[in-house]
C-alpha cells in the first residue's frame, strides 16, 4: 500500500503496517502535515514515524509529494484515469478509493478534468468477515431477503458491512441457504476486482459487474444473471431509484447503502415505499457498529445497548 506514495513519504507510512487494520484514511495536503485517521481519531505522523499531535514535529507534505504519488497511482498515465478523475476519485487495486481536489476544468458546465491537484484522501478499504452476522437475521421476511438500505455519514463502515452481508447471502448460513447475488460494483470498491476477478471475498454465488454505472448495470445484471439478490453501493438520485424499482419489479431483493443521518424521520417517503429494512450505523469510534435496525413503519427491530 505504501508504494502508491512518494518515495520521501513511504518510510513514515510503512511504519504503520502493524496497525494497518485500524487505518481508515491518509490525507495529503500541499504544505500541510501528513494526517492519518485511525479508529475514528486523527493523528499527525512524526518525522520518526510515530503518531503525534504536534504540528511542528509532524512530517510535512509538499506539492511534489502529491504529484509523484499521483504518478504512481495512475501508473504514469493520468489520461487512462481521466474518467474517474473527473468524478473526484480514483479506485486502485484492493478497493482503496483516493479522493482528489484541485483546480476543476469545466466546459459548458461539465467537468472535464481536475488539474493542479493539491489534496489527496486515501480511504483504506477493509474486509471484516463476520461484521454482518449480528445484522443478518433481521433482514429476512420468511425465506425472502428484505429490501434493505444501510445508512450512515461518510466513513462509518457502510461498504465494509455491505461486503460482508453480500458474502453471507451468497454463501449461506446454517439457517439460510446461499443464493445467487448480483453485485453492480460501480467504483470497484466492494469486490475490488482486478482484471475482472474479485480480490475481496463476496461469496461463491456472487456475480460481479465491475466498473459499470448503477443505472445501466442493474438492468444488465438482472437480465443476464437472474440474481435473487441485487447489491450495490451508494444509492444516488432519481436515476438510481428508477433502476432499483426495475429490479424490485423483476422479483429481486435489493441490498444497498446511502449517506444519511441516524434518523428514520429523515428518510423520504419514496424510500420507505421501496425498502423494508433500514440499518443505521454508528461512528467509527463507537463500541457497536450498528446503532439500530428498523422496518419501514419505524418499528425498532434491533438497538445497540
Amino acid at each position: 500500500m505504501e508504494n502508491i506514495f512518494s518515495i520521501r513519504l513511504r518510510p513514515c507510512i510503512g511504519r504503520m503496517q502493524d496497525r494497518w487494520g485500524m487505518v481508515q484514511e491518509i490525507r495529503l495536503r500541499a504544505n500541510q502535515p501528513l494526517l492519518i485517521k485511525m479508529d475514528g481519531k486523527e493523528w499527525m505522523i512524526h518525522k520518526n514515524g510515530s503518531l503525534c499531535k504536534d504540528k511542528g514535529e509532524a512530517v510535512r507534505v509538499f506539492q511534489q509529494d502529491i504529484q509523484e504519488s499521483m504518478s504512481y497511482i495512475c501508473q504514469y498515465s493520468l489520461y487512462a484515469y481521466e474518467n474517474e478523475m473527473r468524478q473526484g476519485y480514483i479506485t486502485i487495486q484492493g478497493g482503496h478509493r483516493i479522493g482528489i481536489a484541485g483546480q476543476v476544468v469545466l466546459e459548458e458546465n461539465r467537468v472535464l478534468s481536475i488539474c493542479h491537484i493539491s489534496s489527496m484522501n486515501v480511504r483504506v478499504a477493509h474486509s471484516v468477515k463476520g461484521c454482518g452476522a449480528s445484522v443478518f437475521e433481521y433482514l429476512w421476511d420468511g425465506d425472502r431477503p428484505c429490501h434493505t438500505l444501510i445508512l450512515s455519514p461518510p466513513g462509518c463502515g457502510k461498504t465494509t458491512l455491505l461486503r460482508d452481508l453480500i458474502r453471507l447471502f451468497s454463501d449461506g448460513t446454517k439457517r439460510h441457504a446461499g443464493m445467487s447475488v448480483g453485485l453492480v460494483d460501480e467504483r470497484s470498491e466492494v469486490a475490488a476486482c482486478y482484471m475482472g476477478k474479485a480480490q475481496r471475498d463476496v461469496g461463491m454465488r456472487t456475480d460481479v459487474l465491475d466498473n459499470c454505472p448503477k443505472s445501466i448495470g442493474i438492468e444488465m445484471i438482472v437480465r443476464s444473471m437472474a440474481p435473487r439478490l441485487l447489491a450495490f453501493d451508494e444509492l444516488g438520485g432519481a436515476v438510481d431509484l428508477k433502476a432499483v424499482q426495475y429490479a424490485i419489479h423483476s422479483g429481486c431483493s435489493v441490498l444497498t447503502t446511502m449517506h444519511g443521518s441516524g434518523n428514520l424521520k429523515d428518510i423520504g417517503e419514496d424510500m420507505k415505499h421501496l425498502f423494508e429494512r433500514f440499518v443505521f450505523l454508528n461512528d467509527w469510534n463507537a463500541k457497536e457498529r450498528v446503532r439500530y435496525i428498523s422496518d419501514s413503519s419505524g418499528k425498532i427491530l434491533y438497538k445497540a445497548v
